[in-house]
């Protein structure tokens, strides 16, 4: 398992990122008000990058900057309310040209529409992280190709509104891994060459699902690509430890160290000092004997 994880190289923007060398954390910069964790903290744009250079600062390797809630429905209400591609791109693009010429840190836009993510490669981002692993947009791949950036592509069984509605499988890490190799075929087809599969945690997935992925999560190397996994302050860790989502940092950790020594290259974190220090005793872990 180590052994593929250290071939992989991605190049952002022109700059290798060598995920091999060791973990790497993605910061979560949600400018949305109405994500379930942090929706609704920043009042400006400028606010916005001042919290991003704090994460880097913390250790964060990538920002990933999102623009539309895929909250769950459920216990943070009725699930995220869909917006358009123009209210998505004024949310994210003063906060992207911002950043951009404060760092040259990877910026990731996280969204599922080719609009948002034309528009953010366009002013300064480098990665696209699509949820939806091309299913509510194909043209995504399109875009990401056009611009040499590398495409994260995450597992979701329905949409934010119904997929926590009944998650079934019979073996939910073949089927992620299947439904996964699916889109990574659609995005190389369209000329992706960097592409990052996600199995989305907590995104049409129940408790156990969960938890097996994470402990199944080698399973994944077949597919050939560096694997993110995203547990940050998710309901399967509130359900195992019975704590609010503002008390799952141990929790987030725990689930991120299980996720690098099962094989994941990196993970995506509100926590991101916390996370990062956890990993560096891991990857000292992995690296030992």
């Amino acid at each position: 398992m180590d052994d593929e994880r250290r071939t992989y190289r991605i190049t952002v923007k022109g700059r290798a990122l060598d995920l091999s060398a060791r973990s790497h954390v993605m910061g979560v910069l949600n400018v949305t008000p109405d994500s379930f964790s942090d929706g609704g903290r920043f009042a400006t744009p400028d606010e916005a990058a001042d919290a991003a250079m704090a994460m880097l600062a913390d250790g964060a390797d990538i920002i990933d900057i999102g623009g539309e809630s895929t909250r769950p429905r459920g216990p943070y209400g009725e699930g995220a309310r869909p917006v358009t591609a123009d209210e998505e791109i004024r949310r994210v693009l003063p906060v992207i040209e911002r950043l951009a010429v404060r760092t040259d840190a990877p910026i990731s836009i996280d969204t599922t529409k080719a609009e948002v993510a034309e528009a953010a490669l366009s002013s300064g981002a480098g990665i696209v992280n699509d949820i939806s692993g091309l299913r509510f947009d194909p043209r995504i791949a399109g875009v990401a190709a056009r611009h040499r950036a590398p495409l994260v592509l995450m597992h979701i069984r329905g949409t934010p509104d119904t997929m926590q509605a009944d998650p079934s499988y019979h073996d939910v890490v073949t089927e992620v891994r299947e439904e996964l190799a699916a889109s990574v075929r659609q995005a190389s087809a369209a000329g992706v060459k960097d592409i990052i599969v996600d199995p989305g945690l907590g995104f049409g997935k129940t408790l156990e699902h969960n938890l097996t992925l994470i402990r199944r999560l080698g399973e994944l190397a077949l597919l050939g690509r560096p694997v993110l996994v995203g547990p940050s302050r998710k309901g399967f860790i509130g359900a195992v430890l019975g704590l609010p989502v503002e008390e799952r940092v141990e929790g987030t950790a725990a689930a991120a160290a299980a996720a690098v020594m099962n094989g994941a290259s990196i993970v995506r974190v509100h926590d991101v000092r916390q996370v990062k220090r956890t990993l560096m005793l891991i990857d000292a872990v992995r690296k030992a004997g």
